[in-house]
């Protein structure tokens, strides 16, 4: 499945606009690590770590949903981040659900 951030999917042609999907997590925020790099150190080389497998994470979240629609991609994917609480925060991915097929061919039974 194709997850892209541009609005169309070279090489291939839209038959069927789904709709929006969303793939979201939300992880506990650990002030003492976030506060560290503030005391004059370095910035926690896991901090940057954890935030690219949250965002994965959100994009797989994101992909089975559109799967589960019927899709075969998902366009304009873009990221939300935002605080819930002072103890968590969430992270969005979002975009539109499609169903592609390569330029040039037509599909047997699409859906």
């Amino acid at each position: 499945m194709f997850a892209v951030t541009i609005d169309t999917l070279p090489g291939y042609r839209v038959r069927r606009v789904i709709g929006q999907v969303v793939g979201a997590t939300a992880r506990p925020r650990n002030t003492f690590l976030d506060e560290v790099k503030g005391l004059g150190g370095d910035p926690n080389p896991r901090a940057s770590y954890a935030l690219a497998q949250w965002r994965e994470d959100a994009v797989t979240r994101m992909l089975e949903a559109a799967y589960r629609r019927g899709a075969n991609a998902v366009v304009g994917m873009r990221f939300d981040h935002r605080g819930i609480s002072d103890t968590w925060n969430e992270i969005c991915a979002y975009g539109t659900a499609v169903f592609v097929v390569p330029s040039g061919t037509v599909p047997v039974d699409q859906p």
